[in-house]
């Protein structure tokens, strides 16, 4: 169905970002069923701190000025991802969803982007259907995990603290941040979360716990938490993490997950991390640890390819 001929799109603006989160809550409230759909995520804020980060790109619809749908389109090097795309409830099943992509594809076109993705609902053949148009295609499950970590287990897989990247000097910090490039572009050519990680810093919305062997960097994971932030003060939300590939990965994948566990201990918080079914070693040892999934998330790509969802590949990842 077309949308009206009074929508237009167009770049959000940094005044209507209270309106953009409370339709993104009521949205995804609406579609879950929720008693008081404004309740959706608690005090997490999946809006603004991406708003205002260097890597990502709002687009919005607005019929006679009225903001009524966004969508965010985000940049990891040679990756990127949409979501979450939220319209008005009133406005669902009018093609206001498919305009808001129709931009996206624009800003991933501009960035000169040839791998893509997004993750939706796997029990929603609307979603899929919507996508496909757009030349995605639904691929393995990601489970999204949470996990209240223990003292002993996280003391279980290396036993030393994990180092903050916000702790060290400015240069070790670059040097660092270099690193956790150096590694992800082992996984994939061209994926780089330098930009997701000095946002991260900036804002304070969260941070980049390192783990390290000598003078290698073994494996880092991006933890959103604290007020404003995509974790809000109740999670450890892990955005990405990855451990270096390789003999001996699977034990450095389990020093991360160790080391994130400790950093979730140190603030009295719980852990949600998503994690696509083709790492079968990587889900297996989450599950070892007592991780369990809070809900299923389909991951669909374009091309029609793995891309760094692959067996031999340690990361944890969330699209939405």
């Amino acid at each position: 169905m077309l949308a009206p001929a009074s929508v237009r799109i167009g770049p959000l603006k940094e005044s209507e970002l209270a309106e953009a989160g409370r339709i993104a809550r009521l949205a995804f409230g609406t579609f879950l069923g929720l008693p008081n759909p404004l309740d959706f995520m608690g005090d997490r804020d999946l809006i603004t701190p991406r708003f205002r980060s260097a890597n990502v790109r709002f687009v919005a619809a607005r019929d006679g000025g009225r903001l009524i749908g966004t969508n965010a389109a985000t940049r990891w090097g040679s990756f990127g991802f949409f979501g979450p795309i939220t319209v008005l409830p009133e406005y669902w099943n009018k093609g206001v969803a498919q305009k808001l992509l129709e931009a996206t594809e624009k800003i991933f076109k501009r960035w000169g982007l040839r791998h893509t993705g997004l993750c939706t609902f796997p029990h929603s053949p609307k979603h899929i259907a919507l996508y496909q148009k757009f030349g995605y295609w639904p691929q393995y499950i990601t489970p999204v995990m949470l996990r209240s970590p223990q003292s002993d287990t996280a003391q279980a897989a290396g036993g030393a603290a994990p180092v903050l990247l916000s702790s060290l000097s400015r240069d070790k910090r670059e040097a660092a941040i270099r690193a956790c490039s150096r590694l992800t572009h082992s996984i994939q050519r061209g994926l780089d979360l330098a930009d997701e990680i000095r946002s991260v810093l900036k804002r304070r919305t969260g941070e980049v716990v390192l783990v390290s062997s000598r003078s290698t960097l073994d494996a880092f994971a991006i933890c959103m938490h604290g007020a404003g932030s995509e974790g809000g003060e109740k999670l450890c939300f892990v955005k990405f993490a990855a451990a270096r590939g390789g003999a001996g990965a699977g034990e450095r994948f389990d020093r991360l997950l160790a080391a994130i566990e400790q950093f979730a201990l140190a603030r009295g918080v719980v852990i949600e991390a998503g994690v696509n079914l083709s790492h079968q070693d990587a889900y297996g040892r989450m599950l070892s640890r007592g991780y369990r999934t809070a809900m299923n998330l389909i991951a669909m790509q374009r091309p029609h390819a793995p891309g760094f969802n692959r067996p031999d590949v340690f990361v944890m990842d969330d699209w939405r």
